[in-house]
């Protein structure tokens, strides 16, 4: 089973996961090209996909979804909710016919030999979900786009072989930045992204001696930069409340616009 990030950002987002025999992505906020080349470094194509797994709606998610499914007919899995937006939007095109599946959050969906399992995150989006993927024994998981986590999230997040996890913004440079009022309180908002600091905290609490590699991802390009990002969640690690430090895991910063080094589990 492995685990690659073919894209993590503001700007775009497409995650890898797959077996020697089912393929799937997570979310493809980026062109139909960069897809194809993202799978042609895991020597793979477009045309081996089994199913695209949407997380929510919002373009840096979902950017490359039209094309790839009027090209070639993979099957598209979301909420009812997220469904139902992206048929209203225009900017994704006409749909070929009965390409949407519906996935539930809370109930597995099974793919292959893959067991996807949607969870509930808190983001100003229609139904928006991380996922979970399992193969036999393995399983990882992408958790970006969440405002605040709970137990909740812990509990579908523990246990993990390896994972994806939002760093998107730090908070000072977030709050003296650019951007207007009503834009910083959306991120920070219970609805919005999860901070360097608040993410290391999160993943204090899914750390265990078996976890074989850590993703930071979504990090925004106007509001975090990758040493910050990993220093501040290595720090967060280290100095918290859990029996690890940040040195005891292979914790990388995942690339906004290229692929990142694939993790086999």
């Amino acid at each position: 089973m492995r685990l690659c990030s073919i894209a993590s950002g503001s700007s775009g987002n497409c995650i890898y996961v797959g077996s020697d025999t089912t393929h799937l992505l997570i979310d493809t906020g980026i062109s139909g090209k960069k897809v194809e080349f993202g799978l042609n470094s895991l020597d793979l194509t477009t045309k081996d996909l089994d199913g695209i797994f949407v997380t929510h709606e919002h373009s840096d998610h979902i950017k490359g979804l039209g094309v790839i499914a009027r090209k070639h007919g993979v099957p598209i899995y979301a909420t009812p909710g997220t469904i139902r937006v992206m048929q209203e939007m225009e900017g994704l095109g006409k749909m070929p016919e009965g390409i949407f599946r519906e996935i539930h959050g809370d109930e597995d969906c099974i793919v292959g030999d893959l067991t996807v399992h949607p969870f509930h995150i808190s983001h100003d989006a229609a139904e928006p979900v991380g996922y979970r993927i399992s193969h036999g024994n393995r399983s990882v998981g992408g958790a970006t786009d969440m405002g605040i986590y709970d137990d909740y999230i812990v509990e579908e997040l523990k246990d993990l072989d390896a994972l994806l996890l939002e760093a998107n913004h730090d908070v000072n440079m977030l709050q003296v930045g650019r951007y207007p009022y009503y834009l910083k309180r959306r991120i920070l908002g219970e609805r919005g992204h999860l901070s360097n600091e608040t993410a290391g905290q999160l993943l204090c609490r899914l750390l265990h001696d078996n976890m074989k590699a850590i993703f930071l991802g979504h990090l925004s390009r106007e509001n975090n930069y990758e040493a910050l990002a990993y220093e501040t969640v290595c720090s967060e690690v280290t100095m918290g409340d859990n029996p690890y430090k940040a040195g005891d895991f292979k914790i990388t910063v995942a690339h906004r616009d290229r692929t990142s080094e694939a993790v086999q589990v």
